[in-house]
């Protein structure tokens, strides 16, 4: 048999292998053209486009998802709700407009996948996985920005790690007169009173004969105006035989509140019950046995009388995540602290 024969029967006997195979076969695997480092780039990349966060974009660490698996980080996921809080709607994904809450389930699968995606060290440029880079860059990176341990005494040089030792060395901060080192210890001076100062007062105020607290919680409600806005209220309360309520607003107070990307929430406390006799009270809200929010915890006093009832507004939350992590949910739990300054 010649050559051209033989390639005519291995040409049908292939054809009619193709088509005997069933659906459902894997493809015959084709021959690697590229690299290893060059097809694993790729494949990263790939997935970085399909793990990524529906709203910003970037790869989330916690992660949330919609009815239909769209992928939201836990900040947009927050502030998609906070928003729709604020707009009186219904919260929806992005994508396929299906409704989002508080109840939609956490993507542990892509949390962990995410994980392990390589990311870039921005002090070494190092290529890790996420999952280790917060370590490599707070203890192992040679190029993380460092202070002298002579800063206490007034050096402000920084630099990277490995050039600690060697301007450490040559600092001449050590050989300085105490006249010369004398602003910079001052000035820590004057922040450790200011810490210790705030502890005196903390304890002096735990001495008062008349101290009570309240766990309460801040419930949504909007105002009668043309175009409502929100507001949030707590029921009545008693203290020192007057019934109080905790009001809180969201700051900034305009139109377009939910296209602010910086927004916290402020509260005030009001008499509700008529003063005969003026009432001056020293105050701090406290984030309660089941709330979930960072609060500032700052003592602020107010001297109630019968003309003045209502508190100023004082600042809650002042961190804009903490507040759309807050705003998100429905009701909102916190403890108030209320001391009456004696006569």
């Amino acid at each position: 048999m010649e050559s051209s024969d033989i390639q005519v029967l291995r040409e049908t006997s292939t054809s009619a292998d193709k088509e005997n195979k069933t659906s459902d076969e894997p493809p015959t695997k084709k021959a690697r053209t590229v690299g290893k480092e060059a097809s694993a780039d790729k494949l990263e990349e790939r997935l970085c486009g399909i793990l990524c966060c529906a709203v910003c974009l970037d790869l989330p660490t916690t992660c949330f998802q919609c009815a239909n698996g769209h992928l939201m980080c836990a900040g947009c996921f927050n502030h998609l709700l906070a928003d729709a809080r604020i707009k009186d709607e219904t919260a929806t994904c992005p994508n396929c407009r299906c409704e989002i809450n508080k109840y939609c389930i956490r993507n542990l699968a892509v949390e962990k996948a995410v994980s392990e995606l390589p990311s870039e060290c921005s002090f070494c440029s190092q290529q890790l996985p996420r999952s280790q880079l917060d370590y490599h860059q707070r203890e192992l990176c040679q190029e993380r920005l460092s202070s002298c341990r002579y800063e206490r005494i007034g050096c402000t040089w920084q630099g990277p790690f490995h050039e600690v030792a060697q301007h450490e060395e040559l600092c001449g901060y050590p050989k300085k007169t105490g006249q010369e080192i004398m602003g910079a210890v001052m000035q820590r001076e004057a922040k450790a009173e200011e810490d210790r100062k705030r502890f005196t007062d903390l304890l002096s105020l735990l001495s008062y004969e008349k101290i009570t607290f309240n766990d309460f919680q801040l419930k949504p409600f909007r105002t009668d105006d043309f175009i409502t806005r929100l507001y949030y209220e707590t029921t009545r309360f008693s203290a020192f035989n007057i019934q109080w309520v905790i009001r809180a607003k969201i700051i900034p107070e305009h139109r377009n509140l939910v296209h602010q990307s910086s927004r916290s929430l402020s509260y005030q406390l009001v008499a509700k019950t008529k003063l005969s006799s003026p009432i001056s009270l020293h105050f701090l809200i406290l984030t309660g046995p089941y709330g979930n929010g960072k609060v500032n915890s700052r003592v602020y006093s107010f001297e109630f009388t019968e003309s003045a009832q209502e508190g100023p507004y004082n600042d809650m939350i002042v961190d804009p995540v903490e507040c759309n992590r807050v705003l998100s949910s429905r009701i909102m739990n916190f403890r108030l602290v209320m001391f009456q300054v004696p006569k």
